[in-house]
C-alpha cells in the first residue's frame, strides 16, 4: 500500500481515473465484479419492494444489472464523466444524477433499497454515507453492501500461486489508506480509497440505525478456479465482504439540515 499524495478528494481522484475505469469495468469476465456479483444479487439484494438507489454507480455495471432484476433504479455518483458514461450505456434509463454519496439529493423515506457495491471504501466519509442512506430509506429498508474484506485489505498474498501464503503487513485495527495501479490483459486502474476493520463498519450502521441481517463471505467460485488455478488462493481467504442491514430506528429530524431535497 503506498501513501496517497494526491491533494484532491476521492469524488475527483475518480474523474481523473475515469475512461480507465470504465474501460476496466466494461471488458467482459475481467475483473473480480463478474464472479462475485451474481452471489450478492442472490443473497444480499432483496426482491424490488419501492425504488433502489444505487450509491456509486461508476460507469452504471450494477445499476444496469440490477434494473435486469426488475428494480426501478436511481443511480448517484460523484464523477461527472461516469455519470456521463453510465448515461450514454443507457440511454432510456434518465436516473443517473451527479451528487455527493453524504449529501443526497432525495427526500426522506424516499427508497426501499439503497446499494453500495464496492463503494463505501472510495467515500470522503464513509460514515456519511451510511447517515444519509438511512435517512432516504424509508421505514425498515434495506441497505446491501459489498466491500473489499477488511482482513485482505490488511495484507497481500506473497505470490498468485494457489497455495501462497498471506501476510497481514499493516495493522487490522487502524483505518487507512490503500492507493495501488493494476495492470492486466492491457488494461491498466489505479485504486484509491480507505481501509476500515470491520468493526468501523459495524458502527457507521449502528449509528445509523441499522441492524445487520446478513453477512457474507464469498469463496471465489470453482469456476473462477477451473478458469485460472491461482484465484483457489481466494477461496482460503475472502476478498469481499458482503452486508445487508435493515434500518430500524426513525431518524430524529435535524432542523438546522437544508431540507431543500429533490422529491421522487
Amino acid at each position: 500500500m503506498a501513501p496517497v499524495d494526491d491533494p484532491w478528494d476521492n469524488r475527483s481522484f475518480w474523474e481523473t481515473e475515469a475512461q480507465n475505469w470504465i474501460a476496466w469495468a466494461r471488458e467482459p469476465d475481467h475483473d473480480a465484479y463478474w464472479d462475485y456479483s451474481p452471489a450478492f444479487f442472490d443473497d444480499i439484494v432483496p426482491r424490488p419492494s419501492g425504488r433502489t438507489l444505487e450509491i456509486g454507480c461508476g460507469e452504471g455495471r450494477v445499476s444496469r444489472d440490477l434494473r435486469s432484476g426488475d428494480h426501478v433504479v436511481f443511480s448517484i455518483d460523484g464523477a461527472p464523466s461516469l455519470v456521463r458514461a453510465a448515461l450514454e450505456a443507457d440511454p432510456v434509463h434518465r436516473r443517473y444524477v451527479l451528487a455527493d454519496a453524504a449529501n443526497l439529493p432525495f427526500a426522506d423515506d424516499s427508497f426501499g433499497c439503497v446499494v453500495a457495491y464496492n463503494s463505501l471504501m472510495d467515500m470522503d466519509d464513509m460514515r456519511g454515507t451510511v447517515r444519509e442512506a438511512a435517512r432516504v430509506l424509508g421505514p425498515r429498508g434495506t441497505l446491501c453492501v459489498s466491500v473489499t474484506h477488511p482482513v485482505a485489505d490488511a495484507g497481500r498474498f506473497e505470490s498468485r500461486e494457489a497455495d501462497a501464503r498471506f501476510v497481514i503487513d499493516r495493522s487490522y485495527l487502524d483505518s487507512g489508506l490503500f492507493d495501488e495501479t493494476f495492470e492486466r490483459s492491457g488494461l491498466r486502474i489505479r485504486f484509491r480509497g480507505s481501509t476500515f476493520p470491520l468493526e468501523a463498519y459495524s458502527a457507521a450502521l449502528e449509528e445509523g440505525g441499522f441492524v445487520i441481517e446478513r453477512i457474507r463471505e464469498p469463496r471465489q467460485t470453482a469456476e473462477a478456479v477451473e478458469n485460472n488455478p491461482a484465484e483457489a488462493r481466494w477461496q482460503r481467504l475472502p476478498n469481499f465482504l458482503f452486508i445487508r442491514a435493515r434500518k430500524v430506528l426513525m431518524q430524529a429530524p435535524d432542523e438546522t439540515k437544508d431540507r431543500s431535497r429533490v422529491g421522487l
